[in-house]
């Protein structure tokens, strides 16, 4: 069965390999292992601590295979994005060229650097491994970020965004950088990447453009990617579109990938979610779905068969143990529809 459950100081080990599996130009993971300890042991403590309001915790979530104990994915949620460390962008804007005297009208498209999303929560860091794909894995540890905001309400913001990694090639190399950032920071993307997990952010504010970008005097190579998903972040583009996040032309300053934004209280898993009383079944069956434990402190979620009495629901054994789950609890329950 599989598991999605908060992260801990002892998954380093798991969080590193992920890392490395996942590549060049996955910025969340792009760190020292260090820094992903770091990043446990602030979640972990997270997790414990009393939420009634929004911070800028950031809270880890893995994907756990319970019969071989084997972290197979993971994901996170950053609480409040864009104040101590701003969250910069580009903005795509039009701008209308016309002329009367010489008879011209048309519009122009330019990026704007901006910071337009302070005080929203962010869910980013999704990546399943080789191991562990198939059977869904991708939907329910997404879907799981939106579940532990159910669970916690208070501590998150009001517009919830995700940023999608952008066309890198084969070689690591990143068309959009190679022809529009790198002669502002002059670093490889690596370098800027992982600068950009590492830091405040001050030296994009220092070193980044500070006047418009006119997109029509840029390559054609930049052009053709701007917007654009990575060969590796389709499903997760449609997952986003699908809990009904759209993209309003705001790309990475890096790699010219879309970033996606929903208000939260429209986020589908989230807004047809329900809490219901738990309660051992013996009956086979029943409606697919998520079901999460809707204890902050102790978040998990598993797909599981539900039989439907109301606000009541019967788990199986194996689900109720999984989730640490005794007759009586509450928990929180989303429905597969179709």
């Amino acid at each position: 069965m599989l598991i999605v459950r908060a992260g801990k100081r002892t998954d380093i080990d798991a969080l590193i390999k992920l890392a490395a599996e996942a590549g060049t130009g996955f910025t969340s993971l792009a760190l020292p292992p260090e820094a992903l300890e770091e990043k446990l042991i602030k979640s972990e403590k997270a997790f414990g601590l009393p939420g009634a309001e929004q911070t800028e915790d950031v809270y880890q979530l893995m994907l756990e295979d319970t019969e071989t104990g084997q972290i197979v994915g993971c994901s996170a949620v950053k609480a409040m994005i864009g104040v101590s460390k701003p969250y910069w962008d580009f903005k795509i804007i039009t701008l209308a060229q016309h002329s009367t005297e010489a008879d011209r009208r048309f519009d122009m498209d330019a990026l704007l650097l901006v910071n337009d999303f302070a005080g929203a929560t962010e869910v980013g860091t999704l990546f399943v491994s080789e191991a562990g794909r198939g059977s869904g894995a991708g939907r329910l540890v997404a879907q799981s970020r939106y579940l532990l905001i159910a669970a916690g309400r208070a501590r998150f913001g009001e517009k919830v965004v995700a940023e999608l990694r952008g066309v890198v090639e084969e070689d690591g190399s990143s068309p959009f950088f190679d022809h529009v950032s790198r002669p502002f920071f002059r670093m490889d993307f690596d370098e800027a990447d992982a600068l950009s997990a590492a830091t405040d952010n001050q030296f994009i504010l220092d070193l980044g453009p500070q006047h418009l970008l006119y997109v029509d005097l840029l390559p054609e190579a930049a052009r053709n990617v701007i917007g654009k998903t990575h060969r590796d972040g389709g499903g997760a583009r449609k997952l986003l579109e699908w809990e009904g996040f759209h993209y309003d032309r705001y790309i990475d300053i890096f790699d010219g990938g879309p970033l996606v934004s929903a208000w939260t209280e429209n986020i589908r898993t989230l807004s047809e979610s329900r809490t219901v009383t738990v309660r051992s079944a013996t009956t086979m069956g029943g409606v697919p779905g998520i079901v999460s434990t809707d204890r902050f402190e102790d978040f998990r979620t598993c797909q599981a068969h539900a039989v439907m009495d109301g606000d009541v629901i019967g788990l199986s054994h194996d689900v109720m143990e999984a989730l640490n789950l005794t007759d009586g609890d509450r928990a929180r329950f989303w429905r597969k529809q179709g």
